[in-house]
């Protein structure tokens, strides 16, 4: 949403995984918000902090706003939760080549579909987030290495 806490996380933990996990991908990642809040801004110090607990530096990442070019310039627009696919859809041009998903749904394991927001939560939320993000930004390694998304759909889900 503002680009300072799940974004970055998930830009970050996929910049320290794809080299070690799928060095083969050749991949452009960037995060993007779908508001215009925090533009300009370093990622959240909690968030930081919980990344670096775990090596990951993501200190160099500013927030921006994702655009219509986005949805031309990538293939896959992944976001964080159903509020920001949507959000994420009304900025999409008619022509958008980008497929949408939800990061989550690229970790079938996982029963939560959406990345909770840790923004005014407690230190224990931005763990969980660095938790659900690895999960699924290893599923989604997984699916950009055979280009075919394995994704958990409200048909495919036990109910």
């Amino acid at each position: 949403m503002g680009n300072i806490c799940r974004s970055p996380t998930a830009e970050a933990v996929f910049r320290h995984l794809a080299p070690r996990i799928a060095p083969e991908l050749d991949v452009e990642v960037d995060s993007a918000a779908t508001h215009a809040y925090h533009l300009g801004a370093a990622p959240d110090s909690r968030t930081q902090g919980v990344a670096q607990e775990h090596g990951i530096d993501m200190s160099d990442l500013r927030a921006r706003r994702l655009t219509a070019a986005d949805f031309e310039d990538f293939d896959w627009i992944i976001v964080m939760d159903e509020n920001n696919r949507s959000d994420a859809r009304a900025l999409a041009p008619t022509s958008a080549r980008a497929q949408l998903y939800r990061l989550l749904d690229f970790a079938p394991e996982q029963e939560l579909r959406d990345v909770p927001d840790p923004y005014y939560g407690d230190p224990a939320q931005f763990a969980l987030v660095l938790s659900l993000v690895d999960l699924g930004v290893r599923g989604l390694i997984q699916a950009l290495r055979t280009q075919e998304p394995t994704l958990v759909t409200a048909s495919s889900r036990a109910q």
